[in-house]
């Protein structure tokens, strides 16, 4: 009973934050287009990891009881999930100018080919033999659904296609966290990780906009842009990781996997009800096709 309550309580958690990832891909992030993408995704980090300075500040206490592989682990966490993932993610959705911007959630969805390929590989988890034809099927959806039925125009379509291939990388970034994440959460909590999966992230990206010269960003942050990135930092950044870890370390990972398709589920909603933008019927198949690929990669 106590089992199926913490895979009930799990099973929700996953779902919350994934639909709080699916508002901010269309309602909140896309509103920072005006600024610089790393700069964007620095400040996203900056904010809560503050606030988390001042309420789990007894977390650095945790240190003490790092070994080498946790440092590379967290740093793995940091370079793909918090920085590379976010960057891809982020330039795809400016790269749309609030066009389609659901199509650019749901390719950020086939994350879990990478994450299979990557626990086979890092973890020793065995790969289904049947992997291979059901990756295919999601990968080959996902053009229809990018494309429709025609072929991608280089000139009128440059940069759907860049927004595409921003989503794959993210795909496979956020993918690659996600294996990194599942071992650290063996050995830490869920505040403990988004602590510090926050903290190198913030480091990390705060080189990268030093070393680039973009701290000159800081002046052309409108009031508007402010109060997005403190909703944003507050609710569908840290506040999702910090539910979304919590639920991962209760339920196996086919339940989180469905469980994280009401992201892109939720992001169609919102982008209809918000933007009044709505799939083709050949995309709305094709997203169909996608997301049985992915739940049929994990049974």
């Amino acid at each position: 009973m106590k089992k199926n309550n913490q895979i009930v309580r799990g099973t929700i958690a996953i779902s919350i934050s994934a639909i709080m990832w699916g508002f901010d891909g269309v309602v909140l992030t896309p509103r920072l287009y005006n600024l610089d993408v790393i700069y964007v995704v620095f400040i996203l980090h900056l904010i809560p990891f503050v606030l988390m300075n001042v309420i789990f500040f007894r977390q650095y206490a945790q240190i003490r009881n790092f070994v080498r592989q946790d440092y590379i682990t967290f740093t793995l966490i940091a370079v793909f999930g918090g920085t590379l993932g976010t960057y891809a993610i982020v330039k795809a959705l400016f790269l749309v100018n609030f066009q389609q911007l659901s199509v650019v959630v749901l390719l950020q969805k086939l994350q879990p080919i990478f994450a299979i390929v990557l626990a086979g590989l890092l973890l020793g988890e065995k790969i289904r033999k049947d992997f291979a034809l059901w990756a295919s099927v999601a990968i080959v959806a996902s053009y229809f659904l990018t494309f429709g039925l025609h072929l991608p125009n280089l000139n009128t379509e440059k940069n759907t296609i860049l927004a595409a291939l921003f989503a794959l990388l993210a795909a496979f970034s956020f993918g690659s966290s996600t294996v990194f994440s599942k071992k650290i959460l063996l050995n830490y909590n869920f505040i403990t990780a988004t602590f510090y999966r926050y903290g190198f992230t913030t480091l990390i990206t705060g080189l990268v906009v030093l070393i680039g010269g973009k701290f000159h960003w800081i002046y052309q942050t409108t009031e508007t842009n402010w109060l997005y990135f403190i909703i944003i930092g507050l609710t569908t950044g840290s506040g999702a990781i910090f539910i979304y870890y919590y639920g991962l370390r209760r339920v196996k990972a086919i339940i989180a996997t469905i469980s994280e398709l009401l992201f892109p589920i939720s992001a169609i909603l919102f982008d209809y009800l918000i933007n009044g933008s709505i799939l083709s019927p050949v995309q709305l198949v094709s997203a169909a096709v996608m997301v049985f690929a992915i739940i049929k990669l994990n049974n």
